[in-house]
């Protein structure tokens, strides 16, 4: 899907025209028996796909465009900040438009997908996603996929390539380390306040950490995801334990904080580095 660098079993997403259909056999009759018996999907007049694509793909087909942006990106794994509406990409030179459904995000460009595909490539969702956040949440996106492999060094200079000028300053800030959107996102923050901020470290007897700062503070970014039991919760706090007994203070922020107020995190962040390094004479 998307033509990520990741393997997947799931087919690419494509659209067959009732007259392709025809020349390959099929009749009115056996096409509306292939829709009944679910073989074929009808997403339009005239346009049929096969079933077991994921509903935001089928939705965009249905209003003759293609998933795009911060959609397919999140139906692909990568972090994206919101998603509060499907994003669709359509051909402003499209002769024939269907009715557009409300609520939807449109995108009116070309496409470098081919005419039958009903989602756009990678860098193409990547440089769309750029346009549509707001910078420190377009990096970790873009972290994200490089983190996940679905893009390579050399796709990421191409989605700047095709991005204004005035974009390229976020091209420093990226590091496909980021194993999370709200690590990338805490990073920022803590590159705003002129710390020096290192990730994934790994601390002996204590383990790997998110992020180092300043050589003493730990930040681990905490999600129900990868923390929803109570042996997660008692791993942590052993860990908290032993980085503190080797001068490490631990700050451990949530992601729904990190995500819906971040001015409230950065401030704290701000108050801690402030007061610095634990001492053992304080």
């Amino acid at each position: 899907m998307a033509r990520g660098r990741k393997d997947t079993n799931t087919p690419q997403p494509v659209v067959r025209t009732a007259a392709e259909l025809r020349a390959e056999g099929h009749t009115p009759w056996t096409l509306a028996r292939a829709v009944r018996e679910g073989t074929l999907v009808r997403v339009r007049r005239g346009r049929y796909t096969l079933p077991g694509h994921p509903e935001e793909i089928l939705a965009a087909a249905r209003i003759g465009g293609r998933l795009d942006c911060v959609s397919l990106l999140s139906l692909c794994g990568v972090f994206v900040l919101e998603r509060q509406e499907p994003h669709v990409q359509l051909d402003p030179s499209a002769s024939r438009r269907p009715r557009l459904a409300e609520g939807a995000r449109r995108h009116w460009r070309p496409s470098d997908a081919a005419p039958e595909e009903l989602v756009v490539g990678m860098v193409e969702a990547l440089v769309q996603s750029v346009r549509c956040q707001p910078p420190r949440a377009a990096i970790a996106t873009l972290d994200s996929a490089w983190n996940l492999d679905l893009v390579d060094e050399q796709d990421i200079d191409e989605v700047f390539s095709r991005l204004p000028a005035r974009f390229r300053v976020l091209r420093p800030l990226l590091d496909r380390r980021s194993e999370a959107g709200t690590e990338t996102l805490v990073r920022l923050m803590v590159r705003a306040l002129g710390c020096d901020v290192r990730l994934q470290v790994r601390i002996r007897g204590v383990g790997r950490v998110d992020l180092l700062v300043d050589g003493w503070l730990i930040i681990e970014c905490d999600s129900r995801q990868f923390h929803g039991g109570w042996e997660e919760h008692r791993n942590d706090r052993r860990r908290d334990l032993a980085a503190l007994g080797l001068g490490y203070a631990t700050l451990r922020l949530l992601a729904e904080d990190v995500l819906f107020h971040p001015e409230r995190v950065q401030a704290s962040l701000a108050a801690v580095i402030a007061r610095g390094a634990p001492s053992p004479n304080r």
